[in-house]
């Protein structure tokens, strides 16, 4: 409206768009008081936010507090303008009981930091990383679940969205790798992230109730969790380009199992002594050779 008017006509456009001069005066009043008032949408967010259970009346109490003097049903008003009740119908997830426990241990909830000498199959690590395809125009999320000492991939799962049920299936893919091994996963120790997946109760529920592993957190995200960040921005550097050019999901996750296989049964290590993480355990006699 504002764009044509003044060179169409105000009824002109108004019929073009099957608006009435009414509809088009209380939506210039709507406006103008939102715009008279617009020094409160800021406060008005935060306690809405911090006070979901406040009504416009407490709401108004709070302003005063702040030194803001407003009547009331203005307030009120701003409220329904704003769709403030929307922001106070939205509930924040529940934190499980299992994620509560682990916040409140603090810095011993990192199991890893004071290990100073870590055998292979004790410590694995895990997080999601992203993957670009279709040349840069769609995204997928790779979950790898790797040995600190071996650097094998123990298993891993590819997906459209970094969720519960994609952790679980990578979990469940490590888990077939430790059983072929004859390795069991009770006390073993996955080290991850405090995101809210890792923190929920699908994850937590399996690893430390069912599968009676260990769970250790990172206290500063990637920073606390350096072994699985070098290994990410390692797989993606190699492989960008590859990946880049897949046009589909189908085939970006054929060649992402591939790679992996490359890294596990090909790729040399400096860390192994220029040795695969298979062709190491093998001479180890940690798997059958």
């Amino acid at each position: 409206m504002r764009a044509f008017k003044d060179e169409y006509g105000l009824n002109r456009v108004l019929a073009a768009l099957g608006l009435s001069k009414g509809t088009w005066s209380y939506a210039q009043k709507k406006r103008s008081y939102e715009e008279r008032h617009s020094g409160l949408r800021t406060p008005l967010l935060e306690i809405a936010r911090t006070h979901p259970e406040y009504g416009y009346r407490r709401t108004n109490a709070e302003l005063r507090d702040r030194g803001i003097r407003v009547n009331r049903k203005v307030v009120a008003r701003l409220h329904t303008a704003w769709d403030l009740a929307v922001i106070k119908r939205i509930r924040r997830p529940k934190t499980s009981s299992l994620a509560r426990l682990l916040k409140e241990t603090g810095s011993r909830v990192n199991l890893v930091a004071n290990l100073s000498v870590i055998d292979d199959f004790e410590v694995l690590y895990t997080d999601f990383t992203e993957i670009l395809y279709r040349r840069g125009r769609a995204k997928a999320q790779l979950m790898p679940i790797i040995d600190h000492s071996s650097k094998l991939v123990v298993g891993h799962a590819l997906g459209e969205t970094d969720n519960t049920e994609l952790a679980l299936e990578a979990w469940r893919s490590a888990k077939k790798t430790l059983q072929r091994y004859g390795l069991e996963t009770e006390g073993l120790i996955v080290h991850q992230d405090q995101d809210g997946v890792y923190l929920g109760h699908g994850w937590l529920y399996e690893l430390a109730i069912r599968d009676k592993v260990r769970v250790s957190c990172s206290e500063n995200g990637a920073k606390g969790n350096v072994h699985m960040e070098a290994f990410s921005g390692r797989l993606k550097s190699e492989n960008r380009l590859l990946f880049w050019e897949q046009d589909d999901f189908a085939s970006l996750k054929k060649v992402v199992n591939q790679r992996l296989l490359f890294y596990n049964h090909v790729r040399r290590h400096s860390a192994l002594g220029n040795k695969s993480p298979i062709r190491y355990l093998k001479e180890k006699g940690k798997i059958p050779g």
